[in-house]
């Protein structure tokens, strides 16, 4: 493997922003400094921040079984791109990884075909808790539950399960909360009210903040019971956020939560004009819950930002709003977009390295990745904070070929993503003679 020098870059880690070089070799970060030997491959980053490589712990990238939407190798091509340098995979794929078997076959997809490091997360049935039990803490990100609709039997309702999952996994649980009673109930509702009237306008109402919050406080009340590890994936509501701290360091919290970067950005007014393509479950909801979610990302309630990237066809996001799938595409846009974000004076880069990346390597225990650290793997992103680009069909990864944010123009650029020491993104182009590495936790 080649050595790789990244010079006179503005390094942003651990809070602090500070020039240095960069020396990679063996996959690992050998030396930061002044530097004064050449490398094989050597970088002049004069004028751009090097960040540690983005940790998405939510995307579904569709393999097996739903591959018209994407696969394992186009989704983490279009998260290198965005600086995305690992991420963890969710079970909802066909078949479902509800076994140990099904499980252990995606990670072989992905040990060929991955372009980022990469977990995927074991699921949860109703019935399958000796299969949950065989889960590997030190090779698997964690164990995730739909408490909320889902695909198949993925949905998880029985009061008995649910506590003998809560009792009896001594590794983290990741829930999806939504009470689907509630989304049921409140669909049948509209459809009567609105009949063919009923569009994206409404998907606030239906997927409510009381199904929300019923589900996430249900959980929260489940792990105090059992003192479970319990982890609340895309908080949507301002409501649900009094079931967080942050007066316990994130080390030592049992119970965390994250934010997902179109319940950042977009509110209720977007479905006007974006309607499906904003239609993610739970749904993006008022501008006062967007900016209720801004300061608890801020104040230090809500632990990390993902994007639960989850593509779909334009034909599949064109249909009628009750038939169309909720998700949509947003590794290769995140960084930029949290940036901009940075750009209205909103959150701080090394703010945003915390949440995306520190914290997401603390929070699941994450073996020498997150940070850029001498002895840590080489995951590192490069970004022009000051190289405006446009998103348009062009230059969009993911093979759904969308974005929700088509049309928009970035102020920042990711120029350069580095893989466990690889060179794997440079100015639109791949080199993809190496994957990604399977995570690895410290537990």
């Amino acid at each position: 493997m080649s050595t790789i020098k990244i010079s006179n870059a503005n390094i942003v880690n651990e809070g602090q922003i500070f020039q240095a070089d960069v020396w990679i070799e063996g996959g690992f970060i050998k030396e930061i400094g002044k530097i004064a030997k050449q490398a094989d491959e050597n970088i002049d980053a004069t004028g751009k921040y090097l960040l540690p490589g983005l940790i998405d712990d939510q995307v579904h990238f569709r393999e097996p079984g739903l591959t018209h939407k994407g696969t394992i190798y186009t989704e983490s091509k279009a998260a290198v791109a965005g600086g995305i340098t690992s991420y963890m995979e969710m079970p909802n794929t066909n078949p479902a990884a509800v076994t140990q078997e099904l499980l252990e076959e995606k990670y072989e997809i992905a040990s060929k075909s991955s372009l980022a490091n990469y977990s995927f997360f074991m699921g949860t049935t109703n019935h399958n808790m000796e299969e949950l039990l065989k889960t590997n803490p030190k090779n698997v990100c964690g164990i995730k539950i739909f408490m909320g609709s889902s695909t198949g039997d993925m949905l998880v309702d029985n009061e008995t399960m649910l506590n003998e999952i809560f009792s009896k996994v001594k590794m983290l649980i990741a829930i999806h909360a939504e009470e689907d009673p509630i989304v049921r109930a409140n669909t049948e509702k509209f459809k009567a009210e609105y009949g063919d009237k009923l569009d994206a306008t409404y998907h606030h109402l239906i997927r409510s903040e009381e199904a929300c919050y019923a589900s996430s406080s249900k959980a929260v009340a489940l792990a105090k019971k059992h003192g479970t590890r319990l982890h609340i994936l895309h908080i949507s509501t301002a409501k649900e956020l009094d079931l967080f701290t942050n007066t316990i360091p994130l080390k030592e919290k049992k119970i965390t939560a994250e934010a997902c970067v179109h319940h950042l950005w977009f509110s209720n007014e977007d479905y006007k004009t974006k309607g499906n393509y904003i239609k993610w479950n739970p749904a993006v909801k008022t501008v006062s819950d967007r900016e209720a979610i801004w300061k608890a990302v801020l104040d230090g309630r809500i632990d990390v930002i993902a994007t639960d990237h989850a593509p779909h066809t334009i034909e599949e996001k064109e249909k009628a709003y009750i038939d169309a799938p909720s998700g949509g595409p947003l590794v290769q846009h995140s960084l930029v977009a949290l940036l901009e974000k940075y750009h209205e004076g909103k959150i701080s880069i090394e703010n945003i390295v915390e949440k995306a990346c520190h914290n997401v390597a603390i929070l699941f225990q994450i073996e020498k990745r997150g940070f850029i650290r001498e002895g840590y793997y080489a995951d590192m992103v490069l970004v022009d904070i000051n190289s405006p680009w446009t998103v348009e069909k062009s230059n969009i990864i993911s093979k759904c070929n969308w974005s929700p944010f088509e049309g928009y123009t970035f102020k920042s650029q990711v120029t350069d993503t580095f893989v466990s020491g690889h060179w794997a993104y440079h100015s639109g182009a791949f080199n993809e003679e190496q994957k990604g590495a399977r995570l690895t936790f410290e537990r």
